[in-house]
């Protein structure tokens, strides 16, 4: 029992897992390996607060469970919260199983109770036979090396400072205590595939190679010891290949070509994007082949536009929706741009004020009569009066003309006073309100660095 105790504290203190000084959360179900966890960390001095949750879903078994948990915290003078969920309302809402329904239901809950006692961290009782399942597990989906690395003995607010000892620890811990704990039936039916795997797989394997578990255990430990130094070589690789930009980054090419795993690098880039490594096979073909210019690949936050030169990563968020609102009297606009105005009040012997109707513009002071003046980015269908040229145009047409990026269209800026273009900002000046020998007076726009 004491080397029971010894192990686990050892794996709490070396792995940071908590501290003395604050609350901790015990996941209690009633089963033997969260009935052990709440007796080690209250014997090793823990103030813990134990949360049950009943999903009544096996009917009568599930009332006996919240029996036990209540008689058992009663028992050792230790704080319990039980809550009471609808399963079935959560899978109809979220269109989800009853598994993750439960899985979504419980951390959730969790979450809010840390907060509520602010509580420290919330420990779940997952030990060493269950890391070695979720190994096999991803491993047989077929994942790549994060999945490989099983459980982690802390993930954000969850800790799990039992992966240390195995199911059979536990209930001999539990034995020399004479400390009794109820049985999910369901855990018994070889109907889902980690029972399957716990109950007849992994008996059998353990049979045919003596020593098996702690082997696993130990392949478990190098490929998370492995995964550490493939992130950090993604994360240098990521930084070499990937420039900032507003709404995203943008990727070299001639960077990515220069990569022996180009496929697995641009998938570890764009996983957190939400894209699929089928996708990322298809883009890497593209760019390899040197052929896909202006083609697009969707996720479900992100879209990734294949250039000349870079591959352009941007979200989805919906800029063509914002409009900002553009008084033209003050001195300083500030949002989203930063553009100097000024007021003249006649032209001059000298002309008006320099200006190349890219980055600087001059309109004529009947600009000011305009009810509406915004700032917004540029439409499907947009179309102005270029100065200088006859008719329309479309913008889209200038942004082909001047060779501009997917992201420098969706980012360009227009100037537009009561629903009529004024300015392609940086780029070109519409003839609406230009300055004339009839002007009395006008005002000019600078775009600013």
């Amino acid at each position: 029992m004491d080397n029971f105790l010894h192990t686990v504290a050892s794996f709490i203190a070396s792995n940071s897992l908590l501290q003395q000084q604050q609350p901790v959360i015990a996941a209690l179900s009633g089963g033997a390996d969260s009935v052990a966890l709440l007796m080690v960390l209250s014997r090793l001095g823990y103030k813990v607060i134990a949360a049950h949750c009943n999903f009544h879903l096996r009917g009568e078994e599930s009332m006996r469970d919240e029996r036990f948990v209540r008689a058992l915290c009663n028992q050792h003078h230790i704080a319990l919260h039980v809550k009471d969920f609808d399963v079935q309302a959560c899978m109809r809402q979220r269109g989800i199983s009853a598994e993750m329904a439960c899985r979504d239901l419980r951390y959730e809950w969790f979450e809010a109770l840390r907060c509520d006692t602010a509580s420290q961290a919330i420990a779940v009782a997952h030990h060493r036979d269950d890391n070695i399942e979720t190994f096999m597990l991803n491993a047989l989906r077929g994942t790549g090396i994060a999945g490989l690395t099983g459980m982690h003995p802390r993930n954000g607010h969850i800790v799990r400072p039992l992966l240390c000892v195995t199911r059979s620890d536990i209930e001999q811990f539990l034995k020399q205590n004479s400390q009794d704990y109820v049985t999910d039936s369901t855990n018994l039916q070889n109907d889902v595939k980690r029972n399957k795997l716990r109950n007849v797989v992994l008996p059998c394997l353990y049979q045919q190679f003596p020593g098996a578990e702690d082997t696993l255990a130990h392949t478990i430990d190098n490929t998370r010891d492995c995964n550490e130094l493939y992130r950090e070589l993604v994360a240098q690789s990521r930084t070499q290949l990937c420039v900032a930009q507003q709404g995203g980054f943008d990727i070299s090419i001639d960077g990515l070509r220069g990569y022996r795993n180009a496929l697995t690098l641009l998938f570890e880039i764009l996983k957190p994007q939400g894209f699929k490594h089928e996708q990322c096979c298809d883009i890497v073909q593209l760019v390899t082949g040197h052929a896909g210019v202006g083609k697009t690949f969707l996720s479900s936050t992100h879209k990734l536009v294949v250039g000349r030169k870079r591959l352009e990563v941007m979200s989805l968020v919906d800029t063509d929706a914002k409009f900002y609102p553009i008084d033209l009297s003050h001195g300083t606009i500030n949002e989203p741009l930063k553009i100097r105005i000024e007021q003249f009040p006649s032209i001059g012997k000298g002309g008006i004020t320099a200006v190349d109707g890219k980055k600087s513009i001059a309109l004529d002071a009947q600009v000011l009569k305009c009810k509406k003046i915004v700032l917004r980015h540029w439409q499907e269908g947009d179309r102005f009066s270029p100065f200088g040229l006859r008719g329309t145009k479309l913008v889209s047409d200038l942004f082909t003309d001047m060779k501009l990026s997917e992201r420098e269209k969706k980012t360009t800026w227009l100037l537009v006073a009561d629903g009529t273009i004024l300015w392609v900002v940086g780029y070109r000046s519409s003839s609406h309100y230009s300055v004339g020998k009839e002007s009395e007076s006008y005002v000019t726009l600078t775009l600013c660095p």
